[in-house]
Formats: C-alpha cells, sequence, structure tokens
C-alpha cells in the first residue's frame, strides 16, 4: 500500500525530457490554456492515456463476447458524456481513442471560466479562481484545474462577495468592450480584483 505520507504520482514524465519539438508544444498549451507548468500538462496526458488504454482493452474485450466488457464500456463512455469530454448523442469506444489532449485540457475550471466570457483570459481565470471570486452552484470553487461536469457549466457565475459581480468593475468593462471591437483602456490585471488589504495577518 506504501507509506500514506507520501503520495503516489499522479503522472509520467516525457521519456526523453530534451526533445525540442515535444518541449514547444508543451510550451504552446500551457500558454493556451493557463496551466501553472508542465507538470499539470503531464497530469492531463497521463489521464487521457489512461482513458485510450481503457478504451482499447474493452474492444478487445467486447469482441471476445464478454457481457461485464459491455456494461464497463457504457460506464466509461456515460462518463466521458458527463464531464463533457465527449459529445451527448451515441458515443463509441473509437471516439475515446480519437480524443486527444485538448479535449480533456478544456474540461479545466480555468478555460470553461474563459470560454462562457468570465475572465479575459486563462492566466487571468486562473488567479481569480484560486482567490475565490466564482462558485458552480451554491459551492465556492478555488481549483483551477477542476473538472467540470458538462451539465455544471451553466451554474458558473461570479460569487456574492466578489467585486466583480459589479457590472461596472474595470475586468468586466474591458471585456465587454473588446467583445464589442471598441477600443478599451489597457485590460487591468487580475489581481485588481482584491479589495485592498487591511493588514494585521495573511
Amino acid at each position: 500500500m506504501g507509506d500514506p505520507k507520501f503520495h503516489r504520482r499522479m503522472f509520467d514524465r516525457p521519456k526523453h525530457p530534451w526533445e525540442a519539438a515535444r518541449m514547444d508544444e508543451e510550451r504552446i498549451l500551457v500558454k493556451k490554456y493557463g496551466l501553472k507548468n508542465k507538470r499539470e500538462l503531464w497530469k492531463a496526458q497521463s489521464t487521457l492515456r489512461g482513458f485510450r488504454r481503457q478504451a482499447r482493452e474493452l474492444q478487445a474485450r467486447v469482441r471476445a463476447s464478454e457481457p461485464q466488457a459491455i456494461r464497463e464500456s457504457e460506464g466509461l463512455l456515460g462518463r466521458l458524456t458527463r464531464i463533457g469530454i465527449l459529445p451527448s448523442g451515441s458515443p463509441s469506444l473509437d471516439d475515446v481513442l480519437a480524443l486527444t489532449i485538448d479535449d480533456v485540457l478544456k474540461r479545466r475550471f480555468e478555460w470553461v471560466v474563459t470560454t462562457r466570457g468570465l475572465s479575459p483570459t486563462p492566466w487571468s481565470a486562473r488567479q481569480m479562481i484560486v482567490h475565490g471570486h466564482f462558485i458552480i452552484g451554491d459551492h465556492k470553487v478555488t481549483r483551477p484545474g477542476y473538472t467540470v461536469r458538462a451539465e455544471e457549466e451553466v451554474l458558473i457565475e461570479y460569487a456574492p462577495a466578489s467585486p466583480l459581480q459589479n457590472e461596472e468593475h474595470p475586468i468586466r468593462v474591458a471585456m465587454r468592450a473588446k467583445a464589442s471591437g471598441e477600443s478599451a483602456p489597457s485590460e487591468p490585471s487580475a489581481a485588481s480584483v482584491m479589495p485592498p488589504s487591511t493588514g494585521g495577518g495573511p
């Protein structure tokens, strides 16, 4: 079982860490999705490999006419549909094998917040999430890497106590101007949503 004080690593590092082409691709993905570092990307890649590996094994078992494999296939497809990685309808195991790393990263909380127009960039979304400016339903979520289920997308909004509730907040004004194509003042940083510190503790 291992020592509970030492957590098992949840991702695999690249076998050839200094490949220029792979490093360039990683930098692009980290920048595009506002990831903290490559470790978060490697976790997503490990998750994707797990889905693909499970799909390949199930395909072989389904061809062997195993009744349990059919039930497990339905469970895998249902799970991926619920979290929005696969579209609703009638997905198949072939659809799982066709998934890309983008399909996994697009379900991260910071990216969903950005695509819903609640933050100007994934980087600012990440900072706002960590500072507690968003809720999903009645729950405040402060993990940028949280996997948003399809049914939860419509429940994402600004937290009641967040300054971003004010439509005249500089960040919201800048986002509206950018969406309408108007010239806007320089985009404020995400740190500007935080109230001034009053001292007296961390």
